[in-house]
């Protein structure tokens, strides 16, 4: 068998890499789980040290790192660098925090003991990853596991082998410890034997909802401790008090940026009834004039084609459905020329209960639009879709935003300003959107321990 990574821009083949074996994926392990000793036993502010090399290296190979982003994912060159560049700011965010985050804490227990806490690593983290985001999905994960003191094994999705390779490469030599995190070479039907490895503590999974399950199912048997960030239906809601010129320009941004294809973005544009028709009319001219897709790689390209085939249809079935049930067509639904994965830029207006675009996750260019009659209505459809990441609320006084914004069931909401991960701020999702969290405080100790010492 083979790991096969396809060109989402004419389908041909990329690369091919052969999957290990059973014998090759346990030494692998034996191999990490000697690194990782290795690893936790440098000083926290020499782990931190490491992850500044990493950042440099980030920054001297993003043309060929951002290369590789765009072949495999189809991401927008541009886009693809600042991904990169992202992946920087996070080593570099986490190691001015470290202390912050990871630091011994000093309390007193209801004696009056002197009791100090350590944060201890788990051990080895399994990280498994999408490739919409080929570098920063495992970045967020990686790099805090790894300032902790853990030691971490990745599987990627087959689809940007190539990605996963790199990353190996890359942090074996800015991390200066070349068994503290590895690439595994393996599909998926081997994941649960990797799960269930002795020296593998914790397991991080960011994907579907049903292999989601499935992942911390098989955790849950071996007793090990699993995050899981799924998918995101994320509200956009504009009242009519909000400043209209900036929520459209936001609401652009926030749709369409990577071609649609982020679990934590506006995908739900909930709008009073008396702004929609000059929110779309508005929102339509940067839709039909700039997003002109074509090869990623060209300077002049603005839209980028989804990362397979098989994304692009599903979401046409489900922009299909959808308009089969009522939704109106302002623009796009349709699926571009081929051979490219492509969709086009779309905005789906009238959408109602019981559509695919009112339930279901759109993961894609298409912006579905669902007219409320004021505020009540619009946080009772927000709360609609079980699956919650982050909310954005759009309304000239902060204090209706903010009630509103307490009442919506996610993990972020953003006033006045899209959903967008932050390498200091919490991210996740609440039910079905998974549980616990990455990036920040919150992120950095998921997959740790506190040690209490009691001095008498």
């Amino acid at each position: 068998m083979a790991l096969r990574s396809t060109s989402p821009l004419d389908g041909s083949t990329l690369s091919v890499f052969k999957e290990w074996n059973g014998y090759k994926l346990r030494e692998t392990l034996d191999e990490v789980a000697v690194g990782a000793v290795e690893w936790r036993a440098l000083a926290l502010a020499e782990r931190a040290e490491r992850l500044i090399q990493v950042a440099a290296l980030l920054r001297s190979d993003s043309e060929e790192l951002s290369r590789l982003i765009t072949f495999e994912m189809g991401k927008l060159r541009r886009e693809a660098l600042q991904e990169v560049e992202d992946c920087a700011r996070l080593c570099e965010q986490l190691a001015r925090a470290a202390g912050d985050y990871l630091g011994q804490e000093s309390l007193v227990d209801s004696d009056g003991r002197r009791v100090t806490l350590d944060q201890i690593p788990l051990g080895i983290v399994l990280a498994i990853t999408p490739r919409y985001a080929p570098f920063w999905l495992v970045f967020r994960v990686a790099m805090p596991a790894l300032l902790a003191g853990n030691g971490v094994v990745l599987k990627h999705a087959s689809a940007v082998t190539q990605c996963a390779m790199a990353i190996d490469e890359l942090l074996r030599e800015g991390l200066g410890a070349p068994d503290a995190f590895r690439t595994l070479q393996i599909n998926a039907a081997q994941v649960p034997s990797v799960i269930a490895a002795p020296m593998v503590s914790a397991v991080s999974f960011c994907g579907s909802g049903y292999a989601g399950r499935e992942v911390a199912a098989l955790a849950g048997e071996e007793g090990k401790k699993v995050t899981l960030h799924l998918g995101g239906s994320d509200p956009f809601i504009v009242l009519a008090d909000a400043d209209l010129e900036r929520a459209v320009e936001a609401a652009f941004a926030a749709r369409f940026a990577n071609a649609g294809q982020r679990a934590a973005a506006a995908k739900r544009f909930i709008i009073v009834e008396e702004l929609a028709d000059t929110f779309i009319e508005r929102l339509l001219q940067p839709v039909e004039s700039e997003l002109i897709y074509g090869d990623p790689m060209k300077e002049g390209t603005r839209f980028a084609p989804l990362a397979s085939h098989a994304l692009r249809d599903l979401l046409h079935r489900q922009v299909s459905g959808s308009r089969t049930q009522g939704a109106r067509v302002v623009t796009g639904c349709m699926p571009g020329e081929p051979p490219g994965a492509f969709y086009q830029g779309s905005i789906l207006d009238h959408v109602a209960p019981g559509m695919p675009a009112y339930d279901e996750e759109l993961f894609g260019p298409v912006a579905a639009i669902i007219r409320v009659a004021g505020e009540a209505e619009a946080v009772e459809i927000a709360n609609h879709a079980p699956i919650g990441i982050g909310a954005s609320v759009w309304s000239a006084d902060p204090e209706r935003a903010l009630r509103i914004g307490q009442g919506l069931r996610c993990g972020q909401v953003y006033i006045n300003t899209p959903v967008a991960e932050d390498p200091a701020i919490p991210a996740g999702g609440v039910g079905p959107s998974g549980f616990g969290r990455l990036l920040g405080r919150a992120g950095c100790r998921e997959f740790t321990g506190s040690k209490a010492l009691i001095f008498s």
